[in-house]
């Protein structure tokens, strides 16, 4: 991470900070017991790449303002969004770990079984993660509403925000649905990554950055070039890693796609040059949670050998050209167009 990112990032955990800091003595004073979600949420915030924060921030710095203590509380904003989010989707997914660490639904099982408390842990655990995601998505809304800006700049980043949350829910929504339904369709992979990805993690980010800090229509028009490409680029690689990444870099156990089954455009692309009996191979074992090693080390043979992975990072490497080609444009500052360069390439290598 270059220093220009590190720095972004500390101001954002600064903020996230302060305002953990401000709700501890809220807590405190409804219940004792609320303490546990304080650290819960410190302690899962902590372990962020601050990705959608850092691209408000350069959708912020792309009209040509300088950051403020307001820019920053509203990338904190965002981070508890995503902590909502991903504690969400672990609960859904039935994830064991999140960041090399416990998801929160299985940490709050733990909890329950150390205290040796009446009925089922992995229920409270279940219904724990619920209200804690749920309170990181209220308190994302509280930060973001109490910034100082022109009303008419909140007004407008508002109407972005809530778009945003829509679209991630809908987006979440869809990529149940198609776990569902068996998947195999390259254009719904596609509607998944979209809403679930590419415009929440990098569009709009982009835009609540721009707008916030009163960015012009042609900008934002210039930002959802960059974004759409670029978000669609960034999940083809987080499908790649789903399946060949290493667990001491992505914090997920090796082959975890394969195991929760997602159904994602690397799979699509898969079944569409597979054969009849690798197609049945691929449908035997995707989405089995007791998949082993050597079945695992299978999938990723036929994955190989279809020329699927090549297709794909085929096609981030297209996306990510076509981003850059957007980054370029003459309405976003030269300096500004370096980030968004930097940004690109940390974003489909997961080095950010």
């Amino acid at each position: 991470m270059s220093n220009q990112l590190s720095q972004l990032r500390s101001e954002v955990d600064r903020e996230i900070a302060a305002f953990l800091d401000q709700k501890q003595p809220v807590l405190a004073q409804i219940s004792a017991d609320g303490s546990v979600l304080l650290d819960s949420i410190r302690d899962f915030v902590a372990g962020g790449k601050r990705l959608r924060p850092i691209f408000l921030l350069t959708g912020w710095l792309a009209t040509g303002s300088p950051l403020t203590k307001s820019a920053y509380q509203a990338g904190a904003a965002l981070e508890l969004l995503q902590a909502c989010a991903l504690i969400h989707d672990d609960v859904m997914d039935s994830s064991d770990t999140r960041r090399g660490r416990p998801a929160t639904h299985r940490e709050f099982a733990t909890y329950h079984r150390g205290h040796k408390w009446s009925g089922s842990s992995e229920v409270f655990g279940t219904g724990a993660a619920i209200l804690l995601g749920d309170l990181c998505l209220s308190w994302a809304d509280e930060l973001l509403m109490s910034i100082e800006l022109e009303q008419v700049n909140k007004d407008l980043g508002k109407e972005v925000y809530d778009l945003m949350r829509t679209e991630l829910m809908i987006g979440q929504y869809l990529d149940l649905l198609e776990q569902a339904r068996g998947g195999g369709s390259i254009e719904r992979a596609y509607q998944v990554i979209q809403y679930k990805s590419a415009k929440y993690t990098i569009e709009r980010p982009l835009h609540l950055g721009a707008v916030l800090a009163g960015g012009s229509n042609q900008l934002l028009e210039v930002l959802t070039q960059y974004g759409l490409t670029l978000g669609e680029a960034f999940q083809l690689r987080d499908d790649v890693l789903g399946v060949f990444g290493d667990p001491s870099q992505t914090g997920k156990p090796a082959g975890d796609d394969l195991r929760e089954g997602k159904q994602t455009v690397l799979i699509a692309e898969t079944l569409r040059t597979a054969s009849a009996t690798e197609q049945e191979e691929i449908a035997y074992h995707l989405g089995n949670p007791a998949i082993d090693e050597h079945e695992i080390a299978n999938l990723r043979k036929i994955i190989t050998s279809t020329k699927a992975l090549d297709r794909v990072e085929e096609q981030i490497s297209s996306k990510t050209a076509l981003a850059k080609q957007a980054a370029e444009s003459k309405i976003i500052p030269q300096d500004v167009s370096k980030l968004l360069f930097q940004l690109a390439d940390a974003a489909t290598s997961r080095n950010v």
